[in-house]
C-alpha cells in the first residue's frame, strides 16, 4: 500500500511538470530572451540605469505608463513600439509577435516583483 502511494505521487508530480502549458512557457522563454537581448542594457533585473524612479516594477509602470493599470500588456506594448524620453521606439526593430512575447514577459515579471 505504502509503495502504491509512493508511486501514485510520484506518477502526478511527474504528470504536473511534464504537462505544464507548453505553449505558455515558450511563450515566456522567448520573451525572456527578447529582453535579454534588447531591453536588459537599460533594464536589467527591471530596473532603469537611465533613469533610477522609472523601472519596470509595478508601481512605477503604473505611475509612469498611460493606462497600465487597466490594460498593462496594452500599456507596455504602446511603450515598446513607440518609446518615450530615452527610451526608443522598437517597432522597427521587433516583430509584432516578438513585441507581445517582451510586454508578456516584462508584465509578469513585474507581477511576481522581478
Amino acid at each position: 500500500m505504502r509503495t502504491f502511494l509512493l508511486i501514485l505521487l510520484l506518477a502526478i508530480a511527474l504528470f504536473k511538470v511534464t504537462f505544464i502549458r507548453p505553449a505558455l512557457a515558450a511563450e515566456i522563454s522567448n520573451g525572456a530572451k527578447i529582453f535579454n537581448a534588447n531591453c536588459a542594457s537599460c533594464h536589467i533585473g527591471g530596473g532603469n540605469i537611465l533613469i533610477n524612479h522609472k523601472t519596470l516594477k509595478k508601481e512605477a509602470l503604473s505611475q509612469y505608463l498611460k493606462n497600465y493599470n487597466t490594460d498593462s500588456i496594452q500599456a507596455i506594448i504602446h511603450q515598446v513600439q513607440n518609446g518615450k524620453g530615452a527610451m526608443p521606439a522598437f517597432k522597427d526593430k521587433l516583430s509584432e509577435q516578438e513585441i507581445i512575447e517582451v510586454a508578456t514577459y516584462v508584465s509578469q515579471q513585474a507581477e511576481q516583483g522581478w
